[in-house]
């Protein structure tokens, strides 16, 4: 099994590292270069041009990796978890494309991107429900209890794993940021499935448990080649093409090991920066103060007098001890 993760991992890793300097300069000719807002920290001007979609380089990675290194590539439980990276990912792509070649800013509308990401989830659940037996219970972390919600399981879950794209997609506002949490929390993910697997496996029928640590393995590896070129200072980013495409892979990895609420935990990261967003906005419209400096909150620490690296860093540690939180938290659901 370490092999196959191994292999996985690396992959995707050397994939990555292969593929960027291909993809990069061809981003730039074709002019897909990054739109910078204007009234963010004033630093981050320097970076309009910078070629984006390069969520591409780390996508090509992974589903190679995972389905040259699965045992069962075509497995129902591989197809589905892919299919829900590669389902946002597309989101994501039409949304970049919209905006960086038919240089429409606002993108795809918002009503245009809930629906398909609604969608997206529904399909996903349905998919884990009726072919993959997950069931509709969820697990509450730190504990043993399974709360069966029936019916209601498809919108709750559903709101979760729109809420958690969206936060990765938000995530994605620092070089570096995105791609560093989500190696750490793609690697809690493949530690949830391995031990998941040694325990037979709460999802009833799932032949190839192991496949998901595979794929989680491979996701970390494509995170960890792509930073090659999106740290400080970024060569490419990622785009929604890749955010939503990451934010895709966790959720999906979340239903598949039925620890949806422990995603919570994992992506604690991704949490706070989508409640720091609510907050402003709400704060905004009732009182019209902002309570953050700028939301999402990494560009508070920015505007505050933090180098853009140590908000990166700063962000990944946090990442790490949610990653491991979130393991605490799913061991007691194993018995």
């Amino acid at each position: 099994m370490s092999e196959r993760l191994l292999m996985a991992g690396g992959l995707a890793l050397i994939i990555s590292l292969i593929l960027g300097p291909f993809l990069i300069p061809l981003l730039r000719v074709l002019k897909f270069g990054q739109n910078i807002r204007e009234d963010g920290p004033q630093r981050h001007l320097k970076k309009a041009g910078t070629p984006t979609m390069g969520g591409i380089i780390f996508l090509v990675g992974i589903v190679a990796a995972s389905l040259l290194s699965a045992e069962q590539p075509t497995s129902v439980e591989m197809v589905t978890v892919v299919g829900a990276m590669l389902g946002y990912g597309l989101i994501g792509f039409i949304d970049d494309f919209i905006k960086v070649v038919m240089h429409r800013s606002l993108g795809l509308r918002a009503y245009q991107k809930l629906i398909g990401q609604i969608g997206l989830a529904l399909l996903l659940t349905w998919v884990a429900v009726r072919f993959l037996g997950r069931g509709t219970d969820l697990i509450i972390p730190f504990t043993s209890i399974h709360l069966d919600l029936g019916l209601f399981y498809y919108p709750f879950v559903a709101f979760i794993i729109v809420g958690i794209t969206n936060a990765v997609n938000l995530t994605d506002g620092l070089d570096g940021l995105a791609a560093g949490t989500t190696l750490f929390s793609a690697l809690s993910f493949m530690l949830i499935a391995l031990l998941e697997s040694a325990q037979g496996g709460r999802v009833a029928i799932l032949a190839h448990e192991t496949d998901l640590a595979v794929f989680a393995a491979a996701v970390a590896g494509g995170c960890l080649g792509f930073l090659r070129f999106n740290k400080y200072p970024a060569r490419v980013f990622m785009g929604d093409t890749g955010s939503l495409a990451l934010g895709g892979a966790l959720v999906g990895l979340a239903v598949l090991t039925k620890s949806e609420l422990v995603l919570l935990l994992i992506g604690g990261v991704y949490v706070i920066e989508a409640f720091s967003v609510i907050i402003q906005v709400i704060s905004f419209k009732t009182t019209g103060k902002r309570v953050f400096k700028m939301s999402p909150i990494h560009h508070h620490f920015e505007l505050s007098g933090w180098n853009e690296w140590r908000v990166v860093l700063t962000f990944w540690a946090a990442a790490l001890v949610c990653g491991l939180l979130g393991i605490v938290a799913f061991l007691p659901g194993l018995g």
